[in-house]
């Protein structure tokens, strides 16, 4: 991977067997990476790049002012959210096997005496991924019936920058763990890009036509993803 300097930016740059060159601004931090044809040269790469200066530099003040979730501790009347929606953690120690359970206003968390924060945090994110396999099934029936795609098979992980990915020769897509915590139409907007990945591997303008056809308010639905308040650690999106 090589690396552009553009005054106090840095900008990775992978060359890969791709048609049209890319441009993305990562969250947390900002970090800027260009994917190129591998035919084209770093000079005309850093011409592009100079072009999406105002770009770039608008991305990452939105990246740096956004809200960011307070650091969990695992605690009684801590918030956490599932499907969009705040909840108040309570912790219940007690000596069986740990479960959680999901109430009105709170989601109950039982776990043995002396469990640490890092215990804690584990069995609610095994919660939450079992959560998000109860439901991603049947958005990916509805999307294959009205896609004419099949989708061999779903994961869900914990994923450095992006929401989900879609490997094409297996017919598998992932999902980012986080997004059980994200509203409903949220999660449904990522299974729908990555599924439409099956038709268009790239994000060029028949990619963006299709999600115009499936789902016209596919926008919408990114930018209010985007807004939401992120971790308050290094995450994995």
């Amino acid at each position: 991977m090589d690396q552009l300097k553009l005054g106090d930016i840095t900008v990775d740059v992978v060359q890969k067997n791709i048609k049209n060159i890319y441009l993305s601004v990562y969250p947390p931090t900002g970090r800027i990476r260009i994917s190129a044809p591998n035919r084209m040269d770093l000079g005309t790469i850093r011409v592009f790049a100079i072009s999406k200066l105002s770009w770039i530099k608008k991305q990452q003040t939105r990246l740096k002012n956004q809200v960011r979730e307070a650091q969990r501790e695992f605690i009684n009347r801590e918030s956490h959210y599932f499907n969009g929606k705040r909840y108040l953690l309570k912790v219940t120690e007690r000596d069986a096997a740990p479960k959680v359970i999901l109430k009105h206003s709170t989601i109950e968390l039982y776990v043995r005496p002396e469990t640490d924060a890092v215990k804690r945090k584990s069995i609610l994110n095994e919660w939450y991924r079992r959560k998000l396999k109860e439901t991603v099934p049947s958005l990916i029936e509805k999307w294959e019936k009205k896609m004419n795609v099949q989708v061999n098979e779903f994961g869900i992980k914990r994923m450095k920058t992006k929401w989900g990915t879609c490997n094409l020769q297996a017919k598998r897509i992932w999902l980012n763990l986080e997004l059980a915590k994200k509203p409903a139409e949220s999660l449904e907007y990522i299974v729908v890009h990555e599924m439409v990945h099956l038709l268009e591997r790239n994000h060029n303008d028949r990619f963006v036509s299709l999600m115009n056809e499936f789902m016209p308010k596919w926008r919408f639905y990114k930018d209010e993803l985007n807004r939401l308040p992120v971790r308050h650690e290094d995450w994995n999106y």
